[in-house]
């Protein structure tokens, strides 16, 4: 009677678990769960719930109750054989009363199509980096640069292929929820486990830090925008830059061409009240007050237990990146194309087209490229598992189409003469007056963008971090504080003595890319071929290549 009383679909097997059966072999989690109530389809007519089922349907359930009676016994051999249970999509439930209805594929109704999967992929790419591809270019040379970004993104590409490849090249061991720092633990035991968690906190605390000192910038340029709309105020006098409708400005044209810094500031005069100006411009800098200022807002939302009410924003990327493309778009359709080819020698206005600076372009396309820590989760909801390579390799042309459209359409339309082509800043809308309104809308979308991702960010921080020290995502109040402080510490830090994003995304992409993408993955894929014997020195010496030029990148940025 006990059996009789037991809910229809109970999670819990009778008994021992299956998966010690032997010789039986281990069955799908589901189809234990649905065991004993299962009618053979042919015995529905229709997809009518209610539909009458056959005696030979309930013949089949009654055999199917008797093994799982059996099964109480201390002997697991009696538990139902492998064939009498139906696979996953042949599973109906029956009534006592009679009827019987197929249970749907719950897991099945929760893939995403392939054009989706592409989309999210691209979407969670689609970064701060995206601001700092046309900087990247005029560092590398136009024309090296666009060669440099099509061979990163190939190179980026194959080792997130490595990276999906990782957990299915495992045999003997269920891996179907395992992420790439499971895989590196079960290669080189905690050591890979930690290293692989240390430097993916890299490159999230450095998508941080690169997000504060934007969010200073877009919160002051705003600001700036408000008051000098308020109060009447006119900067072109005081820019250095371009006339007419389409102003393009230079904020530092006495730094040396080939700078890799912004360290000096521009200091807008009004031509308002004198005495006004300044004491809006003394409580309204962009480095020494406005970091300071988002501590306010941010300190708390980061000390949220939950991080859902945030997740609802995440669409304003996409808006604010396709807002993005749009301005590109109309910018340099009104200011036309300012291009000549000097290929070594440095003039007046254009940059050679191949330069010593280029590794900071490469630091810049690592962390541009970088999914490698959440692409398997990302690749997990596909549908069509067997198009995962396709997919991916859409997902990387789509987001490499994105990076180059916006980053040669920005150098080819800054206005060269009478700027210089050097005048590119690692955030390319700071070429642009506060005053520009379609600019103004950008900064505005991606601030308020940043404030609802930025959170996100540090939740997954003090996950992975608490995680692991504590066991617990939410240990105490007193330890998440000191954490988000620290956080925030460095953020405020950045923006106030330091507020390049260009050098600090090539530093974290660099960093974060030798372990996620090239040390790792290739280290792996070369232990994965050796247990199966087919390691070949071709391939031992291409991969030992890939770990070289991931180290080349990360050293060649302390010298740029």
């Amino acid at each position: 009677m006990e059996d009789d009383c037991r809910p229809l679909l109970s999670t819990e097997p009778t008994g021992e678990s299956y998966s010690h059966r032997g010789s039986a072999g281990s069955l799908d989690i589901r189809t234990k769960s649905c065991r004993p109530f299962y009618v053979e389809p042919r015995n529905i007519v229709s997809d009518d719930p209610q539909e009458r089922i056959s005696a030979e349907a309930a013949i089949l359930n009654s055999r199917v109750h008797y093994y799982s009676r059996l099964t109480g016994s201390s002997d697991t051999v009696l538990s139902p054989p492998n064939h009498v249970i139906p696979t996953a999509e042949e599973i109906y439930i029956y009534s006592p009363l009679g009827t019987a209805f197929k249970v749907p594929d719950i897991n099945q109704a929760s893939k995403n199509p392939s054009i989706v999967t592409i989309f999210a992929i691209w979407n969670t790419m689609m970064g701060t980096s995206i601001l700092s591809i046309p900087w990247g270019i005029k560092q590398a040379g136009f024309t090296l640069g666009i060669i440099i970004l099509i061979f990163t993104g190939l190179l980026m590409l194959y080792c997130c292929y490595i990276v999906i490849k990782s957990p299915k090249a495992i045999r003997g061991v269920d891996t179907s929820s395992w992420e790439f720092p499971d895989v590196c633990r079960f290669y080189f035991g905690k050591f890979g486990q930690w290293s692989s968690l240390v430097f993916s906190m890299v490159s999230l605390v450095g998508a941080m830090v690169v997000y504060w000192v934007l969010m200073s910038n877009f919160l002051y340029n705003t600001g700036q925008f408000i008051y000098n709309h308020a109060h009447n105020v006119s900067t072109s006098d005081s820019e250095f830059g371009t006339n007419g409708s389409e102003r393009v400005i230079c904020p530092y044209p006495k730094t040396n061409p080939g700078r890799n810094d912004t360290m000096s500031m521009l200091c807008l005069s009004t031509t308002g009240n004198d005495t006004s100006g300044t004491s809006f411009e003394h409580y309204w800098s962009k480095t020494s007050t406005i970091p300071l200022y988002l501590i306010i807002l941010l300190l708390p939302l980061l000390c949220f237990r939950s991080a859902s009410f945030f997740a609802r924003f995440t669409f304003l990327g996409t808006i604010s990146v396709l807002y993005l493309i749009v301005l590109v778009t109309i910018k340099s359709a009104r200011l036309g194309f300012h291009l000549e080819f000097h290929w070594f020698d440095l003039s007046q206005f254009y940059v050679p087209e191949f330069r010593l600076l280029f590794p900071q372009l490469t630091g810049v396309l690592t962390l541009a490229f970088f999914i490698h820590n959440c692409i398997i989760t990302l690749m997990k909801s596909n549908k069509n598992q067997e198009n995962n390579v396709r997919d991916l390799s859409l997902a990387y042309l789509l987001v490499g189409g994105t990076y180059m459209y916006v980053g040669v359409l920005i150098f080819a339309a800054f206005p060269s003469p009478p700027l210089s082509k050097d005048c590119i800043e690692p955030n390319f809308l700071d070429n642009f007056s506060s005053s520009d309104v379609m600019v103004f809308v950008a900064r505005v979308c991606l601030l308020f963008q940043m404030i609802t991702v930025y959170p996100l960010l540090g939740y997954l921080v003090r996950v992975q971090i608490m995680g692991q020290l504590f066991g617990n995502h939410y240990p105490s109040f007193i330890h998440i504080l000191v954490l988000n402080i620290l956080i925030v510490g460095a953020g405020v830090l950045m923006a106030m003595f330091y507020p390049n994003i260009g050098s600090i995304i090539r530093f974290s992409g660099a960093i974060c890319g030798l372990a996620l993408v090239f040390l790792l993955p290739a280290l792996v894929h070369m232990f994965s071929l050796r247990e199966q014997g087919r390691l070949t020195w071709q391939s031992a010496v291409f991969h030992s290549f890939l770990i070289l030029l991931g180290v080349a990148n990360l050293l060649a940025q302390f010298f740029m």
